[in-house]
Order: C-alpha cells, then sequence, then structure tokens
C-alpha cells in the first residue's frame, strides 16, 4: 500500500483498487485485468516523476487497452513511447487469470497500440520534452480495469450491465474527484464520449472546463482524420481557476 510521501496519485490508485476487489461483474465479462495491481512499478515511477501539482489540464482517457496499459502501467501506455520518450520501463508482473490471447509481456510487448502511439506522439511533437508537456498537463484514464469475455474480445464499460455500472462508476468518479484537487487541473480534456460523459458527471460543481476530443483510437474514423490537429485545437481554450472541491 503506498503512502502520501510516496504520490498522493499512487495512494489514489492503490485505494480505487481495494475498493475495485469486491465489485462483481457478470456474463459476458469472463476476465479482468487491473494493471495498478501486475504494472504497479510502471504506474508508480510515471506519477511519482510526472503527478506533481499543479497542472492546467488532466487529459482523461476511459480505460487501459491490452497493448498500452496492460503492458507498462502507464496511461495510454505504447511501449516504445513509454520506454524511449518517458524514460519509463519497469518490470511488470502478470495478471492474476491471464487469457491466452491477451498476453502481458510488459516492455519486451512486440506490438505497439495506436491509440498511446497518438497520445504520447503528438505531447512529443507538440512540447518536444517530457519536462515541457508535464509542467502543465496530465494524462490519466477514468477506469483502471479492463474487462475481456471469453475469447478475449475487449469490452468497454458502458457496456457493463446497469447495476455494475453504478457502483463502478461510484468508485471511479471518487478517484477522478480526488485527481482532480490533488493536481489543481482547471480542465479535463476528455478523449472519446465515454470520458466525457464521466467527466462531465464526476466533476460536477468543481468549475472545471470539459472539453470533448474523439478517442485516438484507429476504429474511430474521425480519429484517422488528422486526430493530432483535433487535440492541438483543445489546448488552445482558455484557462480557468483551479477546481473547489463538490
Amino acid at each position: 500500500m503506498s503512502t502520501e510521501a510516496d504520490s498522493p496519485l499512487l495512494a489514489i490508485a492503490d485505494d480505487l483498487t481495494v475498493g475495485l476487489r469486491y465489485l462483481h461483474f457478470s456474463h459476458p465479462v469472463a476476465c479482468i485485468y487491473n494493471p495498478l495491481e501486475y504494472a504497479r512499478e510502471g504506474y508508480r515511477a510515471y506519477v511519482i516523476r510526472f503527478g506533481a501539482p499543479p497542472k492546467e489540464t488532466l487529459i482523461l482517457g476511459m480505460n487501459p487497452g491490452p497493448w498500452g496499459m496492460a503492458q507498462t502501467g502507464v496511461p495510454f501506455g505504447e511501449v516504445h513511447h513509454v520506454r524511449e520518450w518517458l524514460g519509463i520501463d519497469e518490470i511488470v508482473g502478470r495478471p492474476a487469470n491471464e487469457l491466452p490471447s491477451r498476453p502481458v509481456h510488459g516492455f519486451s510487448c512486440p506490438r505497439s497500440e495506436v491509440s498511446g502511439a497518438r497520445v504520447w506522439g503528438w505531447a512529443r511533437d507538440a512540447f518536444e520534452t517530457p519536462e515541457r508537456f508535464f509542467a502543465h498537463h496530465f494524462v490519466g484514464n477514468y477506469c483502471p480495469l479492463i474487462f475481456f469475455d471469453k475469447t478475449g474480445r475487449n469490452l468497454t464499460p458502458d457496456r457493463l450491465k446497469a447495476a455494475e455500472k453504478e457502483r463502478l462508476f461510484a468508485a471511479c468518479d471518487a478517484a477522478l474527484r480526488r485527481t482532480i484537487l490533488h493536481l489543481r487541473a482547471c480542465r479535463v480534456v476528455a478523449l472519446g464520449r465515454f470520458a466525457f460523459s464521466r467527466a462531465l458527471d464526476a466533476a460536477s460543481g468543481m468549475g472545471l472546463d470539459v472539453l470533448s476530443v474523439p478517442h485516438p483510437s484507429p476504429a474511430n474514423p474521425a480519429a484517422n482524420r488528422g486526430w493530432a490537429t483535433l487535440m492541438s485545437a483543445a489546448f488552445s481554450a482558455g484557462r480557468r481557476p483551479p477546481p473547489v472541491a463538490p
């Protein structure tokens, strides 16, 4: 278990992990990965190195991808960019119930996650160095869990049963509010409709700007027509005062 001395963001993640262990998810969910557990060292290196407040913007994704954060513990954590640009290369364990079709190879994973390559590639091109980017911005995910059916097909959180979503969202909303307050972020740039919807609900009353940008997945046609341009446009929005506790 982490302490505030390690990083408040790590403490938030550990508290969320403990809370999520008691949740049950029914068919079609057959397997769940939580990178905050088996890839905790990668996430720990990320938040300790780059998570110090204040941050102007929290860039918020939905949940980990099987070839990104599932491998490295870093949000949108495509292996090449995490190792070569962020300078993180940690030992990664294995999920308790690993699917053969969704193996975890850690930093030796041979596959590239397009979404992660787009996010961190944009940050590199726009800010040149991690220090310049993280001076004012931070990247996180709303939900740390990856849901698979028995074939290994990825199930996004919005497809869960209503009662299961309610319990999951309550825990993730609370963690998101704690994250925003720690970072003292004045806006959230949500990647995709799901993250946008959850950010609006969770941050209601906090006085933030919540902006929406198409998710960088190649399955999203809008993202394949110049996603970096859309992302840069979102960053032209004005600044607001830091958030207040709801």
